[in-house]
């Protein structure tokens, strides 16, 4: 019997005893709201059908259990869909696997440390091609203080795999290769307050998975934040290949945020609506920011790239997240998606019907309603949770706010 009622979410995600910093979770537990692990086992009939709409319902009121984040976030994410069976959802889980390990075999033939335990946070090689001799590399873990970081005199810490190195050609592997520093160092700020961080092969798991990632999506690659969209799914997911498969679904929808060019950032049209909606629900604020600077809302940049990870606990931003999802839940997300070569799926009855409105979450109910009356597309309800948070500190920042410093701090209060 599931009696947890109330119960502080913390404890799934411990902090390390030294960080004493660390803002404790407002999320609960609840019994009867929260989605249980027997509600959710409930909810499969016995082939492996799911009735997606009552569980959305279910974390729409109160979030989901800790103990079955991971498998419920890969439907919330569309990696699998509701009308699959388990057997048919198995095997697609087996084929991504070996999906996901061809593309990691790819990479290690290019770089040797890939899947090796280990990862780099210096470069390996220059601009146009040319390895770097002695590459810093982090080799192993420090039981209880986390990773042993490379220092002169350790030659332990010095990796000869650059000295290993051929001169690269491909403009691509190029460009591939001269990220993989950068997710290193990424990698070791990231979450660094957990205790799951301190284990050296979780944070290699976390560099693998970016590192692959940025190998396949060409267009994109690797831009700071990922990492922090990126470490839940290390944490909820056993199994690397299925933490892969649930951030790249997860990129699908925020991958636009990370485009950028000479003359715009992937999330400037996001940006110009917050400031657009922060003007209609609270016109002294919007003026105030405006004053100080903050008309264009880039102050709220990182809060749109990596959806609050920065300004809420760790375990309230997942809850967040899933109740975002929830709420955007749109049926038709898993139909719509095409698997990459050599991934193949079978799909009953999804593509080609209308979808059901009790299937779809609140959010994209209304999107339903809506976009007979409009040819836009529908902002994320990530722009309205901005605004929401804006409008709730705003007599603070009015009173307070004497520079977008201010403002910045303001938001995490």
């Amino acid at each position: 019997m599931w009696r947890d009622s109330g119960t502080p979410a913390d404890s799934f995600y411990e902090v390390r005893p030294e960080c004493t910093d660390v803002p404790k979770t407002r999320f609960k537990i609840k019994a009867g709201k929260t989605l249980s692990v027997r509600k959710w086992q409930a909810a499969f009939t016995q082939e492996g059908y799911l009735d997606i709409g009552k569980t959305l319902s279910r974390i729409q009121r109160g979030g989901v259990h800790p103990s079955i984040r991971g498998e419920v976030w890969e439907f919330l994410l569309g990696c699998y869909d509701p009308k699959s069976t388990f057997d048919e959802r198995e095997q697609l889980r087996q084929r991504r696997r070996i999906q996901y390990l061809r593309w990691k075999e790819e990479c290690l033939q290019l770089f040797p440390v890939v899947g090796s335990g280990r990862f780099i946070t210096a470069p390996v090689i220059t601009e146009d091609g040319q390895p770097i001799q002695d590459p810093l590399v982090i080799l192993e873990s420090n039981p209880g203080k986390g990773p042993v970081f490379p220092s002169q005199g350790n030659n332990t810490a010095i990796s000869n795999t650059a000295n290993n190195l051929e001169p690269v050609k491909d403009k691509k592997v190029i460009q591939w290769m001269l990220t993989l520093h950068q997710i290193g160092l990424d990698v070791v700020r990231t979450d660094r307050t957990l205790v799951f961080y301190e284990k050296q092969d979780n944070l290699s798991k976390l560099w693998d998975i970016l590192a692959v990632y940025a190998f396949i999506d060409t267009d994109v690659g690797y831009c700071q934040g990922m990492s922090d969209l990126c470490s839940p799914m290390i944490m909820l997911l056993n199994d690397e290949a299925d933490a892969f498969w649930c951030f790249e679904r997860l990129m699908r929808r925020l991958r636009g945020n990370f485009r950028c060019t000479d003359s715009s950032v992937g999330v400037e049209t996001q940006l110009s609506n917050l400031a657009a909606i922060t003007q209609v629900i609270d016109p002294k604020l919007h003026q105030h920011l405006e004053t100080l600077g903050g008309g264009d809302y880039l102050f709220a940049f990182r809060m749109l790239m990596v959806l609050f990870r920065r300004e809420f606990s760790f375990c309230d931003s997942l809850y967040l997240w899933e109740m975002m999802w929830a709420l955007e839940y749109d049926p038709d997300l898993y139909s719509l998606y095409e698997e990459p070569e050599g991934v193949t799926e079978r799909v009953e009855g999804s593509r080609g019907k209308p979808k059901s409105v009790r299937q779809c979450g609140k959010f994209e109910r209304e999107n339903m309603k809506n976009k007979a009356n409009s040819s836009e597309a529908p902002l994320p309800i990530s722009v309205f949770l901005v605004a929401s948070v804006l409008k709730d500190k705003s007599t603070k920042l009015l009173q307070e706010a004497r520079g977008l410093d201010d403002v910045v701090k303001a938001k995490k209060t």
